[in-house]
């Protein structure tokens, strides 16, 4: 009989400790990378919606989607600028190939394709990408995001004044 008790005791000690360390905020590292549901944003341009989180904060984009594994086929990331802003990308920490796309006026004025993720490299041998003139929002979406569902420079896109 202590045999037949001992596993789902121990299955529910350990489930005690789990949702208490969770709780207390000790495991915050498992959830503060993911976003939640209502972080996203939906914007437009052709037909197509883009899931999108939102980088406002200088810190929010100094992490941008560094250190993501993935991203979600129709997700992005948009950062916003203040009008006339002219600046510079690099993949410091970025797992995955994205493409930038750069945007004026609610118009798409320039795509960077398919940037890699770079790795062992110091941060003064990154290679920069820099806005083709300014803008006031940047979009980061997967890598071909771009050439798949076929944006092109002066599509607008709608929904980023929601942000």
């Amino acid at each position: 009989m202590f045999k037949s008790l001992f596993l789902p005791l121990i299955a529910v000690a350990g489930f005690i400790v789990f949702v208490g360390l969770l709780t207390q905020g000790k495991l915050e590292f498992l959830t503060s990378r993911m976003p939640t549901d209502s972080n996203f944003k939906i914007i437009k341009v052709n037909n197509t919606e883009i899931k999108i989180e939102v980088a406002k904060t200088n810190e929010e984009k100094s992490k941008g989607l560094s250190n993501r594994e993935s991203l979600g086929e129709k997700n992005g990331m948009v950062f916003i600028f203040d009008k006339g802003s002219m600046p510079t990308f690099w993949m410091k920490d970025t797992k995955i190939a994205l493409d930038l796309i750069w945007i004026k006026d609610n118009k798409i004025i320039g795509i960077d394709k398919n940037v890699q993720p770079e790795s062992n490299i110091n941060d003064a041998d990154l290679k920069k990408y820099s806005a083709p003139s300014s803008i006031d929002y940047v979009l980061e979406v997967n890598g071909g995001f771009s050439d798949k569902f076929n944006l092109q420079p002066d599509e607008m896109i709608s929904g980023l004044e929601q942000l």
